[in-house]
């Protein structure tokens, strides 16, 4: 019967491991101790953002609409005929349009104000928030209606936009607007694969019905270490372990766009038809993941925020410190290698014990029989004798079975008959004594892995 258990657990262990890598964060494993939990690294599933971003507009009154203006086309400049109004809902065009899903063929934009103070510059920034870490996963896709932007800027911050940083440049001349020599993400190399540049390839004038996207190119990017199609992900995940500052390089919490020069349709300004320049977005496209480190593979929108769903006992937004009560030695960001399942970092255990009975406290040697009421497990590099390694930073799945006890899959200690309570801990016989002349519980023979409940612990009886 035990044989058959131990196969019905490999074989769920395997088809969990099955479903995909970094898929889940652990599954029940069959050992000589019993059914264990064994640990993984994991992640979530990359998904579309635009539908959990909130999106700030600036300066105020840069939307077009209020008042009510006309506007151009570019390719006919003397067809005025279209008009934005605020105050019209079918001739508006405010900044949730950017992320709205357009249904039987009718596109919507968010659209500015037209370049009536020319030549005074018409810019605006468009601030895109989440309240949450996440990381790309693919190109960055931003839809131009009427015409890309000659001049723009992509910007992220890491710190929810109290700085921020540059990720891109984009202009019709890059030497011109930003003294950069213009390059493309295809050209970058392992060596400079997290460089700022500025690319030509989105910004000159080729028609606007013809060129609507302009990108932030991630898929050439991680073609650099996983090859043109992103089949070798591991050797793309192994070089975010060993190369400083690559993983970091796709992490962001806010995106904004500078946008500071409109497509002009040409090569300069005609001054006698300023209604035909303006900015129009349809769509932001940004595919990530949130930023579990490691420890989740699950990330829910709950009460209006992205959260993940925190395994290994790590909490937080991004499962970003260990849960109260589980104290670990140092939190780590679970890692990528040893690939191809990677480790969720592992915290080898020291056991603490304390007596509120006697003020006696016990540390990696023999218990006596005055078993202690109070049990703190602290996390240090030292397991003792024993040396079981646990399987994350802040496991305090250890059960210790005294009197000879043993873990059982249920969460609790199977007790000899001379002994009883959660642990084994108390004698059956008067006076405490053992009833069958059991010598002293060693640690190192009394530690089992087994899942074990926090407040089952700082529940043990006296």
């Amino acid at each position: 019967m035990r044989a058959r258990a131990g196969l019905l657990y490999l074989l769920v262990h395997v088809l969990a491991r099955a479903r995909g890598q970094y898929d889940l964060c652990k599954s029940l494993v069959s050992t000589d101790e019993g059914a264990v939990w064994e640990h993984y690294a994991c992640q979530p599933k990359a998904q579309a953002m635009k539908e959990y971003m909130r999106i700030r507009v600036e300066p105020p009154g840069i939307t077009c609409g209020n008042p009510p203006e006309r506007f151009c086309t570019l390719e006919n400049p003397y067809l005025c005929s279209d008009e934005c109004d605020a105050s019209n809902p079918d001739l508006a065009h405010p900044p949730q349009l950017m992320q709205d899903r357009e249904r039987s063929g009718l596109i919507t934009y968010w659209q500015t104000v037209t370049w009536r103070r020319y030549p005074e510059p018409l810019q605006a920034n468009i601030t895109l928030s989440w309240n949450k870490t996440l990381e790309l996963t693919d190109d960055i896709q931003i839809t131009f209606e009427y015409g890309r932007p000659t001049v723009m800027v992509l910007e992220k911050s890491m710190n929810f936009g109290r700085t921020w940083q540059p990720y891109q440049y984009y202009a019709d001349d890059c030497v011109d607007a930003f003294t950069m020599a213009p390059r493309r993400a295809r050209d970058l190399t392992a060596a400079n694969i997290t460089r700022v540049i500025c690319t030509e390839q989105y910004s000159r004038w080729v028609g606007s019905k013809n060129e609507k996207v302009v990108r932030f190119e991630v898929r050439s990017r991680f073609a650099i270490f996983a090859g043109p199609r992103l089949l070798n992900m591991e050797g793309l995940y192994t070089r975010m372990e060993s190369m400083k500052g690559l993983r970091d390089f796709f992490t962001f919490t806010n995106l904004r766009l500078r946008l500071l020069r409109p497509a002009l349709g040409g090569t300069y300004v005609q001054r006698d038809n300023l209604l035909k320049y303006f900015y129009a977005i349809s769509n932001v496209e940004v595919l990530a993941r949130c930023k579990c480190n490691l420890h989740a593979s699950l990330c829910l929108f709950v009460d209006g925020n992205l959260q993940c769903q925190c395994e290994h006992n790590t909490t937080g937004q991004d499962c970003q410190r260990c849960k109260k009560g589980f104290k670990a030695k140092t939190w780590k960001s679970g890692s990528y290698l040893p690939t191809p399942n990677g480790s969720p970092n592992t915290s080898r255990f020291k056991l603490h014990f304390e007596s509120s009975n006697f003020g006696t406290s016990f540390s990696n040697s023999e218990i006596n029989t005055h078993t202690p009421t109070h049990i703190f497990i602290t996390a240090i590099d030292t397991l003792g004798a024993a040396g079981k390694t646990q399987t994350n930073v802040c496991d305090d799945e250890l059960l210790l079975c005294q009197n000879g006890g043993t873990c059982v899959q249920n969460q609790r200690c199977s007790c000899p008959p001379d002994f009883k309570g959660v642990l084994c801990q108390q004698s059956r016989c008067d006076g405490g004594k053992k009833c069958n002349g059991a010598s002293a519980l060693t640690l190192s023979l009394a530690l089992l892995l087994c899942p074990l409940l926090a407040t089952l612990l700082g529940s043990a009886a006296s």
